[in-house]
C-alpha cells in the first residue's frame, strides 16, 4: 500500500510543462503552492485528494493479536503476501498480508480495496523464529526448541554458524512459511540456501555450544 508523502509529480510551467517532475509540497489545500526540485520554481497547482477507504487490520505478534484501522486508496488492489507499513497509536509495523477477508467471512487472495472489510496481517518487522537444536552426535532424540527474537530482514544461511540468545549452533535447515514467496522448496537444506527472518517458519540445527549434551 502506499505512504503518504510530501512530495508530487506535477508539471512545471518554468522547466518542464508538458512532463511531470517531482514536486515538494510547501503549502497543501486544493490550490497547492509547491516547489519544484529540478529548477526550485514555486507555483500553485491543483492536488487531487486521494480517495480513501477504512479498513480493519488484524495483526498477529509473538502468538498474540490486536485490531487497527488502515487508510487505503479505493483503486488499491490487496493481495496475500504483500508488505505495508501500519501506523498505530502506540507504534507504527511493518505487517505481510497473511489473509484478506470480504462480506460473510469470505476469504480470497486478492482483492480491491472497497470490497475489503479486515485485512488479516502479522508483523515482520521484529520476529520470533523457532530453532530446533540436536545434538552434534547425530541424535535426533534429545532435540529442543528455542526461540529468538530477531529483525525481520536478518539473513539466515544454510551451513552458517551463528550465535545468537546465547546459543551456539549450524543451521542445516531452513522451513519457509506459508505466505513467503521467492523460494523453489518450503524447505531449503543446501549449505548456501539463504532465507530472511520474517520467511522462516523454523530453522533446524547442530548445537555447537558444548560437547556435553546431557547437561541440558
Amino acid at each position: 500500500m502506499s505512504d503518504t508523502a510530501e512530495r508530487v509529480a506535477v508539471v512545471c510551467p518554468s522547466c518542464s510543462p508538458d512532463l511531470e517532475t517531482v514536486h515538494e509540497v510547501l503549502k497543501p489545500g486544493g490550490q497547492a503552492t509547491v516547489r519544484c526540485t529540478e529548477c526550485d520554481h514555486v507555483h500553485k497547482t491543483k492536488i487531487e485528494e486521494e480517495k480513501t477507504e477504512e479498513i480493519d487490520v488484524v495483526v498477529s505478534q509473538e502468538g498474540e493479536s490486536f485490531t487497527a484501522k488502515a487508510d487505503v486508496p479505493v483503486e488499491e488492489t490487496l493481495a496475500v503476501g504483500e508488505e505495508f507499513v501500519l501506523e498505530t497509536d502506540e507504534a507504527i509495523f511493518v505487517v505481510r498480508i497473511t489473509s484478506l477477508e470480504q462480506e460473510d467471512d469470505r476469504r480470497v487472495e486478492e482483492s480491491v480495496a472497497p470490497d475489503v472489510e479486515t485485512i488479516w496481517t502479522r508483523a515482520v518487522d521484529n520476529v520470533s523464529v523457532n530453532v530446533t537444536i540436536h545434538p552434534n552426535d547425530g541424535r535426533r532424540d534429545n532435540s529442543r526448541s528455542v526461540k529468538v527474537n530477531i529483525p525481520g530482514d536478518y539473513e539466515f544461511v544454510v551451513g552458517e554458524r551463528e550465535e545468537l540468545a546465547n546459543e551456539e549452533f549450524t543451521i542445516d535447515g531452513i522451513l519457509v512459511t506459508d505466505d513467503a514467496s521467492g523460494y523453489d522448496h518450503d524447505r531449503l537444506d543446501f549449505d548456501g540456501d539463504a532465507v530472511v527472518a520474517k520467511d522462516v517458519k523454523r530453522i533446524y540445527a547442530e548445537d555447537e555450544g558444548s560437547t556435553a549434551w546431557s547437561a541440558w
